[in-house]
């Protein structure tokens, strides 16, 4: 036969016991423990928004490359995304192919040179890739190279406007994929490809920017802004940096946590001063002689 939890009946009531002087010092313990907490949370819930009291960055308006990038680091948070200027040349048999990239919505491929930068804007004699344009397939892409390789003006001095990216993680080609190609931009990676590395690799990459007649800001020989139509390549996109998050998910959590601290303050007082009613009543209930009673089970209910 089940056994049947005693009923707690008659005085005192649970309310008559919650109002003792112990118990209603309990509750104000209890109490202030809570709003301490509760505290807490509206401290971390106002740390969880960051105020934006530093003006936004410009990374729009173009900027020398050794103002926001320096060799003996990487790409940081202030650079990352900016627009830069600079001079150098690329260097013949260096060019390389990236794919897949997508482009306005579209799979293809990028094809990427080896600038060798000069100063001032940059630093003198170091390497920097560059990823000049975009063609809808790895085999246009390779295409173009070869069109831009085979152009003598293509090592020619230029001045070049781009956004400066961060490095992409690397990736494993596919199983069945050319073991030697590209498919992230990985600037330490193409450096050991190159030929003629005698001097420091940029950590990021320049993203090539076109001008309003289609092409990039330049000057020299062969200008910069006619290396996409002498390829055949279209623009790359060159989407501006999202704004730095203003919420901080991890303080929320945090500001989470608090509350519920504070109204486990409250039930941690609520259930022991029902202990203290439930064990008062099994008292009674044992001095009565109602322990006798096979029906009733005098072990505290859970």
């Amino acid at each position: 036969m089940p056994q049947r939890k005693p009923e707690y009946l008659g005085e005192p009531t649970l309310a008559r016991v919650m109002r003792r002087p112990r118990w209603i010092a309990a509750l104000l313990l209890a109490l202030l423990v809570a709003a301490a907490f509760a505290w807490l949370g509206q401290w971390q819930m106002g740390n969880a928004v960051r105020t934006q009291s530093v003006a936004e960055l410009d990374t729009e308006t173009p900027r020398p490359l050794a103002d926001v990038a320096e060799l003996s680091q990487g790409v940081t948070e202030d650079g990352a995304g900016v627009v830069v200027e600079l001079d150098g040349s690329f260097v013949p048999g260096d060019t390389r192919v990236v794919a897949p990239r997508v482009n306005e919505g579209e799979t293809g491929a990028w094809v990427v040179g080896h600038l060798a930068t000069s100063g001032p804007d940059a630093a003198e004699g170091a390497h920097l890739a560059v990823a000049i344009g975009w063609a809808p397939s790895a085999s246009a892409a390779e295409a173009a190279a070869e069109r831009l390789e085979a152009d003598p003006a293509f090592a020619e001095p230029l001045r070049l406007e781009g956004r400066y990216m961060p490095a992409e993680a690397p990736k494993i080609p596919d199983a069945d994929a050319d073991p030697q190609s590209m498919q992230a931009m990985v600037p330490a990676h193409l450096a050991n490809l190159w030929t003629g590395v005698d001097g420091s690799v940029y950590a990021g990459y320049l993203v090539l920017h076109a001008d309003a007649d289609g092409g990039a800001a330049d000057t020299g020989p062969m200008a910069a802004a006619s290396l996409l139509g002498a390829a055949d390549l279209d623009a790359i996109d060159s989407v501006a940096p999202l704004p730095v998050e203003a919420v901080n998910w991890l303080n929320v959590f945090y500001a989470v946590e608090w509350i519920v601290f504070a109204g486990f303050a409250i039930f941690l007082w609520y259930r022991l001063a029902r202990d203290s009613w439930e064990k008062e009543h099994e008292m009674q209930l044992l001095e009565a002689g109602e322990g006798a009673d096979p029906e009733i089970d005098r072990t505290r209910p859970e």
